[in-house]
């Protein structure tokens, strides 16, 4: 197939706007309906509210342990960023392909489903299977339901590649990352009367001061694992907000965190040893109103992946990519990590740069998805002579 087939379906698919906000049950049903056009069974499993779904497609015999190629269908917000062309309106210039998700990831996409037909004709011995999820912007939070899925099914994939873009680079772990909010509650006073509220405002601050002192403690004495940039587990605060006016003490803040560790740290005690602190000002603050104190919400998650450099589908993607490099490490998150604690041994590499994301015009280069097409193909190829095992 020629590029402008990936093209074609790219510039298709970024006019889907499928900010994570929204639904991508349009994306959804084109790329359902592009695969059983090929008599490709397509499989959905929905959100709560059945208003974004997965999709996972099977092409070939399903008799033996396939692979997954898989990616994401959402995509973040373009709102408050200034671009030079419409990001829901896709262009080509300068060798790059602008808009919306072309890097962050559905150029990947795109070349998985143009190779759709190769494929199916290459009459494999083992499947390739195609898993789109929703949500994944927003804390990997539609992967699960499809993994759910995966589960029941009678034999588990072999291995899985997600295409998140690292320039065509092979990547074997990441951190993980936990997200939480707090509502910290005191007791509203005149500011004149200071002995007489609970600070809201001082308490969530003097909690964020911990977080950093946190973070600053594992910054200086580790672990470390210089593979990964920064070679540590990090802690930010990123949102604050609390207080009506100056005069008045405020009862109420909100402020939000995450940790983002390493595979051989996990953060739940990091998490608990904020909250532990936040005990002990808690009973500070009920001495003068029982109703004070702090108020936890998770609202995202992800594992850590760390897929070791032993795994087949390690070498298998650098031999394929001629790529003789150590296999690499990175700190954002991507999908990988539930697939890999499904049993699932999971490399990310995909087309186009990181550093594009979720930044206003962000692009793919042609030359990364010319590349990311040929190394599918090879796949392709390679599997009808030696299945991975």
């Amino acid at each position: 197939m020629s590029s402008a087939d990936y093209l074609d379906i790219l510039d298709n698919l970024i006019r889907f706007d499928t900010t994570s906000r929204r639904s991508n049950l349009e994306l959804i049903d084109y790329l359902r309906a592009y695969l059983e056009r090929l008599d490709v069974p397509c499989e959905l499993s929905w959100n709560a509210e059945r208003t974004k779904a997965n999709l996972f497609a099977t092409l070939g015999e399903d008799s033996q342990p396939g692979i997954v190629l898989s990616g994401h269908t959402d995509v973040v917000p373009v709102d408050g960023q200034e671009w030079q062309s419409d990001p829901f309106r896709p262009e080509q210039r300068d060798g790059r392909f602008y808009g919306r998700g072309s890097c962050d990831m559905k150029g990947f996409l795109a070349v998985c489903l143009s190779r759709a037909e190769s494929i199916l004709a290459a009459g494999l011995p083992v499947p390739v299977h195609f898993a789109f999820s929703y949500d994944e912007e927003v804390g990997c939070v539609g992967v699960k339901g499809l993994i759910e899925a995966l589960q029941k099914r009678p034999r588990l994939p072999r291995a899985c590649i997600i295409g998140e873009p690292t320039s065509m680079g092979v990547i074997r772990a990441h951190k993980g990352m936990l997200y939480k909010r707090c509502r910290v509650h005191g007791k509203a006073a005149h500011s004149s009367l200071v002995h007489q509220g609970v600070n809201a405002v001082t308490a969530a601050a003097k909690t964020i001061a911990r977080i950093d002192a946190i973070g600053e403690r594992i910054r200086r004495e580790g672990p470390f694992d210089d593979q990964f940039e920064p070679p540590h587990t990090t802690l930010h605060c990123g949102v604050i907000h609390g207080g009506t006016a100056n005069n008045i003490i405020p009862e109420l803040c909100q402020f939000e965190f995450e940790i983002r560790n390493l595979p051989d740290q996990p953060s739940l005690p990091l998490f608990e040893e904020v909250e532990d602190y936040t005990r002990e000002l808690e009973r500070e603050m009920r001495e003068l109103d029982e109703h004070a104190g702090f108020e936890w919400q998770s609202v995202a998650e992800f594992p850590a992946m760390n897929t070791s450099p032993e795994e087949p589908v390690i070498g298998l993607v650098a031999r394929l990519l001629d790529d003789h490099r150590l296999p690499g490490k990175v700190s954002y998150g991507t999908e990988g990590g539930h697939f890999q604690a499904a049993d699932i041994p999971t490399v990310i590499c995909g087309p186009g740069s990181i550093e594009q994301a979720h930044k206003p015009d962000e692009f793919v280069e042609l030359s990364q998805l010319a590349r990311c097409a040929a190394f599918v193909d090879d796949l392709v190829a390679d599997l009808g002579k030696t299945p991975l095992r």
